[in-house]
C-alpha cells in the first residue's frame, strides 16, 4: 500500500468515528416506516459521525447523509447479488434495502439502520415510473464505487466562511471532487441518479420576464401569454442543472420537488392532538394586550399644589 492509500485510508477511516452526545429529538416507528416508504424516495439523516459534524456544519442544517431507498429489488430479480443480500441482511430485511455512500464506499442497507437517529423521509414529486425504474437500476450498479473524500474536502474549501478566495473565483466552480466516475459521496451520488433522467432537485433557474409559474387553462389571453412568454401552462423558465457534486442532503429537504412524508403519525392518518395526554399543562391566561400596556405606561408624576394655593 502506498502512502497515498495509506493517508486515504487513515482519513476515511477518522471521518467514519462517532462523536459522543448524540441528541435524538424524536422516536421512530419501524412498522410505520417501512409501510409508508416507496421505491425511490430519499431518507435523509442527521448523523453522528464527524464527516456528518462536517456536512453539517458547511450546509448550516441537520441533514447530513442521505440514502435511496430500492426496497425488494435484489430479492425480486434474484440471482447472486439475491442471496448474497438475504445472507446478509436476512430475507425482511434484505426486502427493505437502500443504496447509501459512506467512507468506506457505496453499498447496501437495511432502511431500519438509522432508526434511532433523526431522519426525515422525502419522495419525488410525480416521478415516472420508468424513470423510478431507471434511477434504482443505476442505484444497484452502482454499488461498490469508492468514496470521493476530496468532493467533502473542496465543499470545505468552497462554503467555510473565510475570504480566502474571493467571490469572483468561488462562484465560477463547476465540479468538485477527484473527477473520477467511480468515486461519489452520498448526496452526488443521488445527485447523480436524479440528473440522468432530469429530475429537477434544487436548479437554478433563469426567468427572463420574472417568475413564470403555470396557470390554469380556460383564463382570458392564455395564447397571448404563450406568445409573448408570460404566464403559460408549461414552465417556459430555464432550468440549470447543478451539478451532482455541488449538492449536499438539505438540497432535497429544500427541494420544492420533493415531498416530505410524516411516515410517524400523519402519513398515518388519524392524528389528532386533542387526544393527547400532556404531563402538564399551563392553564394560566394569557396576558392581553391592553394589559401590558396599562402594565408598562408609567404612573404620571404628582405636579405638586398650585401656585395660587402655595400663595
Amino acid at each position: 500500500m502506498g502512502i497515498r492509500s495509506r493517508i486515504t485510508t487513515w482519513i476515511l477511516d477518522w471521518l467514519s468515528q462517532p462523536l459522543p452526545h448524540y441528541e435524538r429529538r424524536v422516536w421512530n416507528d419501524p412498522a410505520a416506516l417501512r409501510r409508508q416508504i416507496q421505491k425511490g424516495d430519499v431518507l435523509l439523516v442527521d448523523g453522528d459521525t464527524r464527516v456528518a459534524q462536517i456536512i453539517q456544519y458547511l450546509s448550516k442544517s441537520s441533514w447530513s447523509h442521505a440514502a435511496l431507498y430500492i426496497g425488494d429489488e435484489l430479492v425480486r430479480r434474484g440471482g447472486a447479488a439475491a442471496d448474497e443480500a438475504i445472507a446478509a441482511f436476512g430475507e425482511d430485511d434484505a426486502r427493505h434495502l437502500m443504496v447509501e455512500a459512506l467512507p468506506e464506499g457505496v453499498g447496501l442497507a437495511p432502511v431500519t439502520k438509522y432508526i434511532d437517529y433523526n431522519i426525515r423521509l422525502v419522495r419525488p414529486h410525480r416521478l415516472r415510473p420508468e424513470h423510478r425504474a431507471q434511477i434504482i437500476d443505476d442505484a444497484i450498479g452502482s454499488v461498490g464505487l469508492s468514496y470521493d473524500v476530496r468532493n467533502i474536502l473542496d465543499l470545505a474549501r468552497y462554503l467555510i466562511p473565510v475570504k480566502v478566495v474571493p467571490d469572483r473565483f468561488r462562484r465560477t466552480a463547476l465540479h468538485f471532487g477527484s473527477r473520477e466516475a467511480t468515486e461519489v459521496i452520498c448526496s452526488s451520488l443521488l445527485g447523480r441518479l436524479f440528473h440522468r433522467v432530469r429530475f429537477p432537485i434544487l436548479p437554478v433557474i433563469d426567468h427572463p420576464e420574472g417568475f413564470d409559474a403555470p396557470i390554469a387553462s380556460g383564463r382570458k389571453g392564455g395564447l397571448l401569454r404563450r406568445i409573448f412568454g408570460y404566464e403559460s401552462s408549461t414552465y417556459t423558465g430555464l432550468f440549470r442543472m447543478r451539478h451532482p457534486t455541488l449538492l449536499m442532503p438539505r438540497d432535497f429537504d429544500l427541494s420544492p420537488y420533493f415531498e416530505v412524508i410524516k411516515f410517524n403519525v400523519i402519513a398515518q392518518g388519524g392524528f389528532d392532538y386533542q387526544k393527547i395526554r400532556w404531563a402538564e399543562i399551563d392553564d394560566a391566561p394569557l396576558p392581553r394586550a391592553a394589559d401590558r400596556i396599562a402594565v408598562d405606561v408609567p404612573a404620571t408624576a404628582d405636579p405638586g399644589p398650585a401656585k395660587d394655593e402655595v400663595a
